[in-house]
């Protein structure tokens, strides 16, 4: 195993003869995917690896400026494919790692076949002409708030972001992954995805994109599905699925795996 994959804890799964990435968002780790990961061994080789910063990965290979960006963590992914020699893969990335798909895709996209978005968004901030779902003043509350008690916001957060109570086995999940991170981490890897705006490298996209959304989600508005559709400069298709969360892949897995299930297998027609 090579220094990147060590450090990113990499697995290598199934006996397919193509590559699919499953790519965590914020608070998680590769384990995210664990109701998806049994349908795909038998198709493809699946890709798994943690984020630096997830509480899975060693604190102190975290770089605070490499990791200001969301740059930092698309040339982690680059260097992940090329220590595998993957030469084209599905890219599957959830919440922020969407975004690092895509960053990774415009200088590389010959190593991307498709890019499937669950949860994404470009930008967080509202604007003139832009509904993110945020404005900076709840961002800036959520921050001091993460500063002063990192437990309790935890137990606050997990449940609002996964959309239920501390009971269910999904926030219970979310809660164990989030309590993992090292609490000055957390703040830096939250503060570089809120304060992110990929709005203006969307048309830069060659690879097409798949959009997948809840119909409610405290992260991500629903309008922003919309705009990352109108946006990408490559072909995309959108599905709004009927559930709840910013994790849906972990709170209704019996609905969300077979809708991604269908994009991986899905492709777009290009338009003429």
């Amino acid at each position: 195993m090579g220094i990147v994959e060590e450090a990113h804890n990499v697995k290598v799964l199934g006996s397919g003869t193509r590559y699919i990435v499953l790519a965590h968002g914020f608070g998680t780790d590769q384990s995210v995917w664990k109701h998806l990961v049994p349908h795909l061994l038998d198709d493809f080789r699946v890709v798994l690896y943690d984020n630096m910063g997830a509480g899975t990965t060693n604190p102190d290979y975290f770089d605070f400026d490499r990791y200001s960006t969301l740059q930092g963590y698309a040339f982690d992914l680059l260097a992940i494919l090329e220590e595998l020699r993957v030469h084209s893969c599905i890219f599957l990335g959830h919440s922020v790692s969407a975004m690092i798909g895509t960053v990774a895709s415009i200088s590389r996209p010959d190593l991307f076949a498709k890019i499937i978005m669950l949860s994404a968004s470009p930008g967080y901030l509202n604007d003139t002409e832009y509904f993110g779902g945020f404005e900076q003043e709840d961002l800036d509350e959520l921050f001091d708030a993460m500063a002063a008690n990192y437990k309790a916001w935890c137990s606050g957060f997990a449940p609002l972001a996964v959309g239920g109570d501390m009971e269910s086995v999904a926030v219970q999940e979310f809660s164990r992954t989030l309590f993992n991170m090292r609490p000055d981490i957390a703040l830096s890897v939250l503060q570089t995805i809120f304060q992110s705006d990929m709005r203006q490298i969307l048309n830069l996209v060659t690879v097409p994109c798949h959009i997948i959304q809840s119909k409610k989600d405290l992260a991500v508005p629903i309008v922003v599905s919309e705009y990352l559709h109108q946006n990408i400069g490559c072909d995309s298709v959108v599905e709004v699925m009927s559930t709840e969360g910013h994790l849906p892949q972990l709170s209704s897995p019996d609905i969300v795996i077979p809708v991604l299930l269908k994009h991986i297998r899905l492709d777009i027609v290009t338009k003429q």
